[in-house]
C-alpha cells in the first residue's frame, strides 16, 4: 500500500499539473498531506465515494501519461546510474597509484562527484 503510494506521489509530481483542479487537489491531499479517503471528503466537502473514484480515475490518468511518455521510468534510471557513478568514483579513489600525481587526481575526482551530486539535486 505505502508502495503504490508513493509510486502516485510521484506520477502525480510528474505529471500532476495535466490533471484539473479537483484532482490535483484530492491528488495533494492524498499523497503529499496523506489524509485519508474520508478527511479529504470532510475537508472538500464531497462523498468519500468520490474522493475514491476521483483518486481512481486520477491514477488511470497518470498511469496512461507514464506509459505513453515514461518520465518517471526515464528519471528513476538516470538517478540510478548517477548513484552507481558516484559509486564508481569512491571506489575509484581507494585503488589510486600513490606513483600518480595523488592530489590532482584526488582534487578531479571530487569535482566531478560534486557535479554528479548537483546533477541528482536538481532532479529532486
Amino acid at each position: 500500500m505505502f508502495e503504490k503510494k508513493i509510486k502516485l506521489g510521484n506520477l502525480y509530481a510528474f505529471y500532476g499539473s495535466l490533471l484539473t483542479e479537483k484532482q490535483q487537489e484530492i491528488l495533494r491531499l492524498y499523497c503529499i498531506h496523506d489524509l485519508s479517503l474520508g478527511e479529504i471528503s470532510e475537508n472538500l466537502d464531497i462523498s468519500r465515494q468520490a474522493v475514491y473514484d476521483t483518486l481512481k480515475r486520477s491514477k488511470k490518468i497518470l498511469e496512461d501519461y507514464e506509459g505513453k511518455l515514461g518520465l518517471l521510468s526515464k528519471f528513476s534510471n538516470t538517478r540510478n546510474k548517477v548513484n552507481q557513478l558516484i559509486k564508481s568514483i569512491d571506489s575509484f579513489r581507494i585503488i589510486i597509484n600513490d606513483n600518480l600525481d595523488r592530489d590532482k587526481m584526488l582534487n578531479k575526482i571530487d569535482e566531478v562527484k560534486e557535479l554528479l551530486v548537483e546533477i541528482l539535486d536538481e532532479g529532486l
